[in-house]
Order: C-alpha cells, then structure tokens, then sequence
C-alpha cells in the first residue's frame, strides 16, 4: 500500500471566489495576503514614528518632547504657586501641631515659638520642599521629564556639580573673609557678636548642613531651571529667558536696601548666564549652597543671628562690590573650565534628550 507523503507546511492558500468576478478572471480581490479587501495579518495602522527634538539648548528643554502648548509655561506657573503655598501651610501646620504637644510657649502673632533654630529650620523646610513640586510642574503640567529642569542630559552632572562646588569654595570664602575685615557690612560686627554657646552652635549647625542644601537647590530649579525653560518655551533669545528670573529672584528676598537688591539681581544673572552655557543647574547650585553653608554656618555661631530676617537684600555697598567681584571670578573660571572639559550644552536631540541610561555676606 503506498502512503501519500504529507506536505510539510499549510496547504497554499486559495481566495475563494468573489460573486462579482468573472469566470477566468486573473484580478485578485484582495482575501488573502496584500490590500485589498482585508488587511491580512493585524487590522489597523503602524503608531506614528517617535517625536525626535533636534538639539536643543537649556533654555528650551520644555520643547523636547514635541508636546509643548502656549498654555503650559502658565499652566506649570500656577501648580508651582499653588503647590509653594501649599507646602507652607503644611510646614507651618506641622510646626503649631508640634508646638503644642511639646508645650512650646505662644507669641503676640498666636503661633509657637521655636526660637531662632527652629522657626530658621522651617522656612529652609518649606523652601526646599518647592524642589519636588517644580519636578512635578515640569512632568505634569508640561509632559516632560523631570530630569529635563537639571541639565541637557535629563540628569543632574554631580561630577561637574562637585568640581563648580571645589572651584567655589575659596572664592566664597575669600569673599567672606573680605566682607568681616569692612568697617560696616550691614551687620551688628565683631565688636556685637556674642558666642552661641557649643550646644546652639551645634544644634544649628547641624540643621543648616541637613537643610541648606536642599533650600539653596530648590531655589536654582525654581528660578534658573523652572523660569529660564518657561520664557525659553516661548522665545529663542537665551538673554529673554534669563533675564526675567534675576529681578523675581531678588524680589523674593525682600527689600532691604538698594545695593543688597542688585547684588541679588548679578547673582541672578551670573547664575542664569552659567546655567545655559554650561546646559545645567550645576554651577547656580553649587554656587548657591556655598554661599547660603557659609552665611549660615557663621550665623549659627553668633548668638540671636539666625532668628535674624536680614538676608542679601541687607547688605550695604561696600560688601556688594566684594561679592560681585567673586561672582565675576567665579563665572569666568566656571566656563574657561566648562570649555576646556567639552561640558555639553546642548541636548542631543533623541527623542528625550536625556544620555543612554537616565532619563556674599548673607544667605541667599
């Protein structure tokens, strides 16, 4: 008896016959593979390409995912504000809550008083908790990543941040050093400092460390990374989206004095400038958080000092032209040295942005 081979694959597929075709008819109608009338294998269509940004500076990192509307900027700008007055009533909240089960006397304005340390760390509490709510400004109200407000490559450079911080540290110093040998800086001087005591020193100390870091960074991603790429989204001009955020940046330190209001402005220019060139918060913040450690590091060893509410704004003529002076210095030695080490300052132009793999004499 012989056995019919059978075949190694499906039998070959033949289109049934269409009522409208005719007898002999060769045109195909289109059920089996190819167009027609099915799709064969998948019904629908292939999704759209990627959105692929082209490079890309700081200052318009809000554009790079291809999702960037008119309204955004503004639509991020009030989540911010609301989210700052929220996380201020949550400090301050907390803060009466606490008082009152540590038995914390009451002051003339109803609230409890902490003393010096205590109402100083909860204002550094309350700033420093802007930082999670500019991150999500950035991926909720303008679908981007986070990352984005950090530099070009979606990530924060903390090699780069470290070597600005190594750079910063003697000139601010120096700076400091300069402002304590003037005749008057705006301060109560050596002869009215009385020591704090190790205990109050320690204790405040160890809360402008814990604190200072994220208070000084919270600022940078707000007023040079959130600000900057708002006004960026909109105008390609780097000097239109820098210069906005220096005089807001001053304001919000209040007014004390002429000179102490337009150190804050340079300070905010120098930062801004160093931010887009170098094509990250790097240099702002390790400049920031040097110079708020110091400030702060000295007034936790002066008796009654960090209960004071005199910041930059206070500061006299005298201390402002040494503090410009190092902003200058410190900016020039940043970007020689942003050069010389080929720091990008442009994003690469894949779809995110991001690298392979991520995504003066008072404080400021």
């Amino acid at each position: 008896m012989t056995t019919t081979p059978h075949p190694a694959g499906p039998p070959p597929h033949h289109p049934p016959h269409h009522p409208d075709s005719a007898q002999g008819s060769t045109q195909a109608h289109g059920y089996g593979y190819g167009y027609g009338y099915g799709y064969g294998y998948g019904y629908g269509y292939a999704p759209p390409p990627p959105y692929v940004a082209p490079p890309l500076p700081y200052h318009r990192l809000a554009l790079i995912t291809g999702r960037h509307r008119w309204w955004r900027p503004l639509a991020g700008t009030a989540l911010l504000l609301a989210g700052a007055v929220a996380v201020s009533l949550v400090v301050l909240l907390g803060g009466e809550i606490l008082g009152a089960a540590l038995d914390k006397p009451t002051g003339k304005d109803g609230f409890r008083v902490w003393g010096g340390v205590g109402e100083t760390g909860q204002a550094l509490l309350a700033l420093a908790l802007l930082l999670p709510v500019v991150l999500a400004a950035a991926h909720w109200a303008q679908r981007r990543p986070a990352g984005t407000l950090s530099s070009v490559t979606g990530r924060l450079r903390w090699g780069w941040l470290g070597r600005c911080a190594l750079v910063g540290l003697p000139l601010v110093a120096g700076s400091f050093g300069v402002m304590l040998l003037l005749p008057e800086t705006g301060g109560a001087g050596p002869e009215g400092s009385e020591w704090a005591g190790l205990g109050n020193f320690l204790l405040g100390l160890a809360m402008v460390c814990v604190l200072v870091p994220f208070q000084a960074a919270a600022e940078e991603y707000a007023f040079r990374g959130w600000l900057t790429q708002a006004v960026g989204a909109w105008c390609r001009s780097p000097w239109v989206a820098i210069v906005p955020q220096a005089p807001l940046f001053a304001a919000a330190h209040g007014w004390g004095t002429p000179w102490g209001f337009a150190d804050l402005v340079v300070f905010g220019l120098v930062a801004g400038v160093l931010t887009v060139r170098t094509g990250g918060l790097e240099a702002a913040i390790g400049l920031h958080v040097l110079n708020n450690l110091l400030a702060m590091g000295v007034s936790a060893a002066i008796a009654g000092a960090l209960a004071s509410d005199e910041t930059a704004a206070d500061m006299d003529w005298t201390a402002v032209a040494v503090d410009v002076v190092m902003l200058c210095a410190y900016a020039a030695v940043v970007l020689w040295m942003a050069r010389r080490r080929g720091i990008r300052s442009m994003s690469t132009g894949a779809g995110t942005g991001t690298d392979a793999g991520a995504l003066s004499g008072a404080a400021r």
